[in-house]
């Protein structure tokens, strides 16, 4: 018998009954119509098509399902929220995959106000362990445009970034332990909430990031911290990226770690905001051609940190760094200012489409790396209008040249190669990665053979086959399919 899945065939139907069997009803949608919800992403033309969608409501159930896949020889595609981009928790169409879904799993499970921990399975919602953090006084600070339908389990599998990624870093820093099914269906319990254990290799940090290629995420210990008890956001006017990071580095010395949040964004695409998705205004009275969205945050008492912002700001300003600024003088007011940050998908997608690219590069090089990639679209496609904005605080970009205005978006997807490849030179020019918060799925698979370096590729690779001989984990994501 083949020691590996079966590239491409069906999987057979006795095995989906056993599956199901494992389940019982309830635990199982099939049918075409049923399914395509699991097989489809949110945003992009992906399609896929599986012959069943497994939802176990417990480890245990996994557990099973992992087993009966793995003596089979049945591929097995884990999925959250279904709310990534790079389509990494998607079937592939020749119906050779099930997805194991892991949305009935739902439990918190505990939550450690002493040790600040809190212990939930991979299907609760971001947006529910927030709320039960605060119910509790604490904060998880996880925070992404997706956060009240992605799932805790694909999060920690993409290494999930957001906004607070400056002051709390990414997913992975915010994880101590884990408990994971592993490809030949043993469980893994690693759900420790220690801050320090040298015992050997730090096993949950193969599984954070590895989007379900080494084995499915059941459930997690998740670091808490103390509930900011006041915040103050502010709208900066900047004239460059360049200023905008001589701004970070001397709010960075005027305010420390209380900087939570700092955003970089491109004038035009405001301009798209604001033509293209009601309810938004211009915070400022004039148009400047970068901004700046920033927060703080801390312990003291309500109102404790506006003078100390509007202190720093003033000399930024004096040193000319800063052009005009709002800072939000209610909650109502930040909340819309953050709305507006929150609504640029939304922006793009009215002003007619864009090649997205979710970059990373240090910051030294930030300003550089726009610089040469607006130089470099401009010449060979004058159409194209710039747009990007992204999470300055730690070089984190997504830089989405728009459609020019008189093509459509069907001609515009032709030139993804081309343009991808352009932006991605210059990344990896300047010493950044291709992926720095979405992933590598199945949409940056070959670039990422492209410019990752040769031995990282070749451990993933070994890492792959040691743990998952059968090669029925999530194949053809992350590391090219070994089958």
């Amino acid at each position: 018998m083949s020691q590996t899945a079966t590239s491409g065939q069906p999987v057979p139907g006795d095995v989906l009954d056993r599956l199901k069997a494992l389940v019982g009803p309830g635990g199982y949608v099939e049918g075409p119509e049923d399914t395509s919800a699991y097989s489809r992403p949110w945003r992009g033309k992906w399609e896929g098509r599986t012959p069943l969608v497994l939802r176990p409501k417990s480890t245990e159930e996994v557990a099973a399902i992992v087993r009966l896949c793995a003596e089979t020889r049945t591929p097995i595609v884990p999925q959250g929220g279904n709310t990534g981009v790079t389509y990494g928790g998607l079937p592939s169409a020749d119906m050779s995959e099930v997805v194991v879904s892991t949305s009935r799993m739902r439990r918190v499970r505990d939550l450690d106000s002493l040790n600040d921990t809190m212990t939930v399975e991979a299907g609760v919602v971001l947006k529910e362990i927030q709320t039960a953090a605060a119910n509790a006084d604490r904060l998880f600070p996880l925070s992404l445009g997706a956060e009240g339908s992605c799932q805790i389990g694909g999060n920690i599998s993409t290494n999930a970034g957001g906004i607070q990624v400056l002051r709390y870093g990414n997913t992975r820093n915010l994880v101590l332990g884990l408990e994971v099914v592993l490809p030949d269906g043993r469980v893994w319990d690693g759900l420790r909430g220690l801050r320090k254990d040298n015992t050997g290799y730090d096993m949950k940090q193969l599984f954070i990031g590895a989007e379900g290629t080494l084995g499915i995420i059941t459930a997690a210990v998740l670091r808490l911290f103390p509930k900011p008890t006041e915040a103050q956001s502010a709208w900066i006017a900047v004239d460059s990226p360049k200023a905008g990071l001589d701004l970070l580095v001397h709010m960075k010395g005027a305010m420390g770690e209380a900087i939570t949040s700092f955003e970089l964004i491109r004038r035009s695409i405001i301009e798209f905001l604001l033509t293209g998705v009601p309810g938004h205004s211009d915070p400022l009275p004039q148009a400047h051609p970068w901004y700046v969205l920033m927060e703080v945050t801390g312990q003291g008492a309500v109102g404790s940190l506006s003078e100390p912002l509007t202190e720093a700001l003033e000399s930024a300003a004096g040193k000319g760094l800063v052009r005009d600024a709002v800072i939000a003088s209610s909650s109502e007011q930040a909340k819309r200012l953050w709305r507006m940050r929150e609504d640029l998908p939304d922006a793009q997608k009215a002003a007619g489409g864009s090649i997205a690219h979710d970059v990373s590069v240090p910051l030294s090089r930030l300003a550089e790396f726009i610089a040469r990639a607006d130089d470099a679209i401009e010449k060979a496609y004058p159409a194209v209008r710039p747009c990007c904005f992204g999470h300055l605080g730690d070089g984190n970009l997504h830089y989405n040249p728009l459609c020019p205005v008189d093509w459509t978006y069907e001609r515009y997807a032709v030139e993804t190669a081309a343009i991808n490849r352009l932006v991605h030179d210059i990344v990896a020019a300047v010493g950044g990665s291709i992926s720095a918060e979405h992933g590598i799925g199945r949409l940056r698979l070959e670039e990422n053979l492209r410019y990752k370096n040769p031995v990282e590729l070749d451990l993933m690779e070994r890492m792959k086959r040691a743990l998952d001989p059968l090669n029925i984990m999530n194949p053809g994501r992350v590391v090219p399919d070994q089958r």
